[in-house]
């Protein structure tokens, strides 16, 4: 039996890589592979307004069904930033090396550096029905970097669940408590009980 479809409004592998290792009975396939490359500019003051932005530009594009996510790190310390930053922390989107660097230059000397993952995904239908939900992970920045694992903030982060950094934890791990594994699990359970099939 050919799976459905389902079109993620991502450029990003490893999100894609992370979500099809959820959405098992589905195909996932990137914005771009199924004929969208609009640049979405990420307007939101939350990451829930992020993600419907972009799963909504993509499902308008494609006419389908598009999930989108939108993630980042909130330390306490830091007042809940980089936040809806977290990808361009450091100024420069995407740049992993110097988000992380920044970081932990701005928590020298903090003594609490609790911190927590969260994602939040968006699942927008053609004919204007939005399903969403969200995710979180906590833990803690680490003073350096610990393995080469993962990606983004991955090696500063210490899961309290797995009681070690995310750079050295096998990716079954990570997805096994991350927050979009959380904020994924909790969509497919919204998208059960609303009684809508994709």
């Amino acid at each position: 039996m050919e799976k459905i479809k389902l079109v993620v409004a991502t450029g990003n592998t490893h999100k894609l890589k992370e979500i099809a290792e959820i959405f098992t009975q589905f195909e996932v396939i990137s914005q771009k592979q199924a004929g969208f490359a609009g640049d979405v500019e990420e307007t939101g003051k939350t990451f829930l307004e992020n993600a419907l932005i972009k799963a909504r530009a993509a499902s308008f594009a494609l006419g389908c069904i598009a999930l989108a996510d939108d993630s980042g790190l909130c330390v306490n310390a830091l007042d809940g930033a980089p936040g809806v930053f977290s990808a361009r922390y450091a100024g420069e989107h995407g740049n992993d090396q110097q988000n992380r660097a920044l970081l932990l230059k701005n928590l020298q000397g903090k003594k609490d550096r609790s911190a927590y993952f969260q994602c939040a995904v968006a699942l927008v239908f053609p004919d204007g029905t939005e399903l969403c939900a969200e995710g979180k992970t906590h833990g803690e920045i680490l003073t350096k970097e610990v393995g080469d694992g993962g990606f983004g903030y991955d090696p500063v982060f210490q899961s309290a669940d797995l009681q070690k950094s995310f750079g050295v934890a096998t990716a079954q791990e990570k997805n096994s408590v991350s927050h979009r594994f959380r904020a994924l699990t909790n969509l497919l359970a919204t998208l059960e009980k609303s009684g809508k099939s994709l």
